[in-house]
């Protein structure tokens, strides 16, 4: 495994990172054992960060990890988690945000009993764009301002965001003092926007968590989660781009991890899992040279929908179709 420094983080971070998202069940039913197997197979192979959020799974996501990081020195590995969206545990699915100083606090010292731990390594501000935006500018005024107090007094090492709009991306970069920021869906096969902003998160020294590289479930070749808003009729660009693949003999899975996570600017590209032989796999197909001519093939099957930006607290279902949306 190889490792980059996480910008002005300062912290050596491995290439391939791993986010915790499927240990909280959000793509599939999770055997508890096999997850915490998966963590172990990353953590022998060298990933050594570790990005996870109470919203996961409703905090299911924390307690698997918490086990999983149980019996594992502490100045082994680098954690992360977020703060500011949580589930709403009377009605599962359903979003609360609150960026309060007062929030914040009891949401670190609850993720920090799951967790096992008293200190994290990188704290991102979670989803501020969700219901309208409503709480964003609490997040980046009252929210950040936290976070700040926190790094300060030495609860937290390093302040960072984790959203999806460009838009919100740019103020964040040029306006708001952050020390790393975790983008998703920006830099993958069907999407390279990241590259648009990479000058500013370079002049900036901002560590670069990129995210996604499976285009959260687009570029597996497989059915997509019920709650990604993408349409059927967009829905089936990817599926002509993984039968292409096939038929040359790639999987658009291997692909597309090769593609975004090789990238010689972007320090650390997160995967997420809930089985070892997919973490296994993920770092061997990380470790080969992929085909540049194939994934330029691929992308311009993927033309129609490239650099398109979902609503993701849209929540419609892939099954909602354009005409109807």
């Amino acid at each position: 495994m190889r490792y980059s420094v996480l910008g002005k983080t300062g912290l050596r971070v491995s290439r391939l990172s791993f986010g915790t998202a499927a240990l909280g069940g959000v793509f599939r039913v999770v055997d508890e054992s096999e997850a915490i197997q998966a963590v172990h197979t990353a953590l022998d192979k060298g990933i050594n960060y570790f990005d996870v959020a109470p919203a996961y799974g409703g905090t299911k996501a924390e307690m698997v990890l918490g086990k999983s990081l149980k019996e594992i020195p502490r100045d082994s590995y680098f954690l992360s988690t977020k703060v500011g969206k949580y589930t709403d545990p009377h009605h599962y699915g359903v979003d609360v945000l609150d960026y309060s100083r007062s929030r914040i606090h009891s949401s670190l010292d609850e993720s920090g009993q799951r967790l096992g731990v008293d200190y994290f390594d990188i704290i991102h501000l979670h989803d501020f764009e969700y219901q309208d935006r409503v709480c964003a500018e609490q997040a980046l005024t009252e929210g950040v301002e936290t976070l700040l107090e926190l790094k300060r007094k030495g609860r937290i090492g390093a302040v960072s965001v984790g959203i999806y709009p460009l838009d919100l991306w740019r103020q964040v970069i040029t306006t708001i003092p952050v020390d790393a920021i975790l983008t998703h869906n920006h830099y993958c096969l069907n999407d390279t926007t990241l590259l648009d902003l990479l000058p500013l998160i370079q002049e900036e020294n901002i560590g670069l968590i990129n995210a996604s590289p499976f285009a959260s479930g687009l570029l597996t070749g497989a059915d997509i989660a019920d709650w990604h808003p993408v349409t059927e009729q967009d829905f089936q660009h990817f599926r002509r781009a993984a039968e292409f693949c096939e038929q040359q003999g790639v999987s658009i899975a291997k692909l597309a991890l090769q593609f975004a996570s090789q990238h010689p600017e972007i320090p650390t590209t997160m995967f997420s899992s809930a089985r070892p032989e997919a973490v296994l796999r993920n770092i061997a197909w990380h470790e080969e040279t992929y085909d540049t001519e194939l994934a330029q093939q691929v992308q311009r099957i993927l033309a129609p929908v490239r650099n398109k930006q979902w609503n993701y607290d849209a929540g419609v279902g892939r099954l909602k179709s354009a005409e109807s949306g």
